[in-house]
């Protein structure tokens, strides 16, 4: 019987970079290719697949690696990296880093809780909410761009600009509409449930929806640091630093932090928590980031004994 393998999965928009058993291959990073590369790897032993997130080009790859019964783990270009220097290749290319990537699946296939690295398969309505909610956060930035284009801009300018705010604005209403029409349909119990939660707004309850599907399955430690507002220890010796927050989803953390921002002023329990740091000294970027891992604690919680808010229950 054959030991399982580790493949690293090196994506680009064109092609797929391979290594199996020190292997490289490339494929086409197209339905066609896709298929043989999940074709080939079916018929093997295959333990755990790494794959470099890649700003969506991974995802086709990765929902067919996990259809056919693969188990995938998407990891962060950066943490990659690190590895790959760890290892003492300071050079960079599609081939080494399909190696690296293998050598790094075989290393956490090995470890105790090699089930926490892998990617769990979404649903096709988590998968369409999420693609509504990446296609408004783009909408928002090209409008938040061309607002600060408009102030410092000629005024021969002005009226392209204010044309494309105008329909950047007419864009915003319909995926908004779709969201809802979709959470109503699909989400309806989770989305009543985290909206029952003062300071949780649509928006914020479909990126929680949409970007979290872990939330209410994980400890409250390690949603913290899913989400990135966990802190985490810098200390060698007798020497103690400061803690920082650090990587997480960065997207859904600016959402947490507008809807936080609105619980400091209008959910009692997070309001009251905010104000007893800011009286013990604490500073305000810190109180809010406190408050974020607290408001997201309570939602885990809720979340997983299916309870609605309840203020008794969550003292500051």
């Amino acid at each position: 019987m054959s030991e399982p393998l580790a493949v690293g999965i090196d994506v680009s928009k064109q092609t797929l970079e391979v290594c199996c058993n020190e292997q490289s291959q490339v494929f086409a990073n197209d339905l066609a290719g896709i298929e043989a590369l999940s074709a080939q790897l079916r018929g093997q032993a295959i333990d755990l697949i790494v794959v470099e997130a890649t700003g969506g080009y991974e995802a086709a790859c990765v929902c067919a690696l996990q259809a056919a019964g693969l188990a995938v783990a998407l990891v962060n270009p950066r943490q990659a990296r690190d590895f790959a220097k760890a290892m003492g290749y300071l050079a960079k290319t599609d081939r080494i880093d399909a190696l690296m990537l293998a050598r790094f699946a075989a290393l956490l296939a090995r470890q105790s809780e090699r089930d926490r690295y892998i990617k769990t398969l979404d649903s096709e309505e988590r998968q369409t909410l999420h693609a509504l909610l990446m296609r408004r956060r783009q909408l928002v930035e090209m409008l938040t761009a061309e607002r600060n284009r408009l102030a410092i801009s000629h005024r021969a300018a002005r009226p392209s600009i204010r044309k494309l705010i105008q329909t950047l604005r007419e864009l915003l209403q319909p995926i908004d509409r779709e969201m809802a029409h979709h959470i109503a349909k699909h989400h309806a119990d989770l989305g009543t449930l985290l909206q029952s939660v003062k300071g949780i707004g649509p928006t914020t309850m479909a990126s929680l929806i949409g970007e979290l599907p872990e939330l209410g399955r994980l400890s409250n430690r390690e949603i913290s640091a899913l989400v990135g507002v966990a802190p985490f220890n810098r200390d060698s010796g007798a020497w103690r630093g400061q803690r920082h927050i650090k990587g997480g989803r960065a997207h859904l953390r600016t959402t947490l932090y507008m809807a936080t921002l609105v619980a400091t002023r209008h959910n009692q329990v997070i309001a009251h928590f905010y104000q007893r740091l800011i009286a013990a000294g604490k500073p305000k970027k810190v109180a809010i980031v406190a408050c974020m891992r607290k408001l997201i604690t309570i939602l885990n919680a809720m979340v997983r004994t299916g309870q609605h808010w309840n203020p008794s229950l969550h003292s500051a």
